[in-house]
């Protein structure tokens, strides 16, 4: 499938990325610290929503869960649906709607229509981090289409640095309710970025299902979204539900502090991954699972001590942090090809993934307590990095056979 590159970008190797190209970059970057934020916003305010709301703390995880299902149904469809139409255009709908979104949140007077704005948060959702991740080397230079990704994925870890730790910090002295006022006060912004930095990104050609049967039917790629979703699983199950086990030891200041730490190491590491994950990938996602599952484990270990969940919750930072930009670049190696169908079936297998992580996550919390959750959470990432060996094992044959090509063409 050929996209055409955007009028203000140039196709040869050499060429220097604009001033103009990068702004547009920083523009989508800005827009995923608004999307980012938005989603993950109840995180940091469960127990005060869920006390407002009358409900337990289990049945609220479903803010987190339901534009999770949502993104996972309307990633591939809005960008089937959109057909051939301007990815610029589309990114501006995307927007609108998560504006939209929030203000039903700000304003819901009961959890039935706080769902429904968190419906359109996760529809939204999808459709953006799809056109987001496949647009990104649109925007540049083919040399900087890496550092574009990571330009971007960098507005994710902004948002645990700045976005929900500051919601909940509204919070603390005002209400849940000001913060997501506030959240779409941010995505104003970041619709009036996208408005007038980001480029017509034409596409020429249509996204077909056909596209999706072609990358499901390479073993390799299913058991990339696998890793994937096993992964991502493991972090949501736990992480949606951090504020509750931390509210036991912590003051709700002490935990945006704590948030604030999770976000700002998380920022660090996302940063040093993107200068060693070119010549690394495999290495760098290995290191990644197993911090996470240091962290989530001493979370268990050494419950109730200060000292030690806050170590914990620095390591998962270190972790959380890199992981989302280590599978953008897994998914995008793989699929380069069919750059958008693997973009969407990446974000729909996270959503997933944070759909039935923090869904199976909330019911286990309610019925068995915080520790079975964990257990559940360590669980899947072990079996996250049972697979990525596996993946290791199935590019073996291939790399060989690539190696006999070359040996027998020097022979030649």
């Amino acid at each position: 499938m050929h996209i055409d590159t955007p009028t203000t970008s140039a196709s040869l190797e050499g060429s220097s990325t604009s001033a103009s190209q990068w702004l547009s970059v920083i523009a989508v970057a800005v827009s995923a610290f608004a999307f980012v934020t938005a989603e993950f916003l109840p995180v940091g305010l469960l127990p005060q929503i869920a006390h407002d709301l009358g409900v337990s703390p289990g049945v609220a995880g479903l803010m987190v869960t339901t534009p999770g299902l949502m993104g996972a149904i309307l990633a591939p469809t809005l960008i089937v649906s959109a057909g051939r139409m301007d990815r610029r255009y589309v990114f501006l709908l995307l927007t609108t709607g998560l504006l939209i979104s929030n203000i039903v949140c700000a304003i819901a007077p009961n959890l039935a229509i706080m769902l429904v704005g968190r419906a359109l948060l996760g529809g939204a959702l999808g459709g953006f981090w799809t056109l987001a991740t496949a647009a990104a080397p649109r925007l540049v230079q083919a040399k900087d289409a890496a550092k574009a990704t990571g330009t971007i994925l960098t507005g994710v870890t902004f948002a645990t640095v700045i976005g929900v730790p500051l919601g909940t910090f509204i919070a603390s002295f005002a209400s849940w309710r000001l913060s997501f006022a506030a959240t779409a006060g941010l995505v104003s912004l970041a619709l009036l970025a996208q408005a007038f930095l980001v480029p017509s990104l034409p596409s020429a050609s249509a996204l077909r299902i056909a596209d999706f049967k072609t990358l499901l039917g390479r073993p390799h790629t299913r058991l990339s979204m696998v890793m994937v979703a096993l992964v991502f699983g493991a972090h949501f199950s736990t992480y949606t539900y951090i504020a509750p086990l931390l509210e036991h030891d912590f003051s709700l200041s002490a935990i945006t502090l704590l948030l604030f730490g999770f976000g700002l190491i998380g920022f660090f590491s996302n940063a040093l991954a993107s200068m060693v994950i070119s010549d690394h990938l495999k290495k760098s996602v290995a290191a990644m699972v197993l911090l996470l599952l240091g962290a989530m484990s001493s979370m268990l270990l050494l419950e109730h001590s200060p000292i030690g969940e806050t170590a914990g919750m620095l390591l998962w930072g270190i972790a959380f942090g890199a992981l989302p930009l280590c599978f953008s670049v897994w998914i995008q190696r793989s699929t380069t090809d069919l750059p958008e169908a693997g973009s969407a079936m990446f974000v729909s297998i996270i959503q997933v993934a944070i759909a039935a992580g923090s869904a199976v996550g909330g019911t286990i919390v309610d019925r068995a307590g915080i520790h079975a959750d964990f257990t559940l959470g360590l669980g899947l990432a072990l079996l996250g990095l049972v697979t990525l060996q596996r993946l290791a094992v199935l590019e073996r044959p291939a790399a060989a056979s690539a190696l006999d090509c070359a040996c027998d063409a020097s022979a030649d």
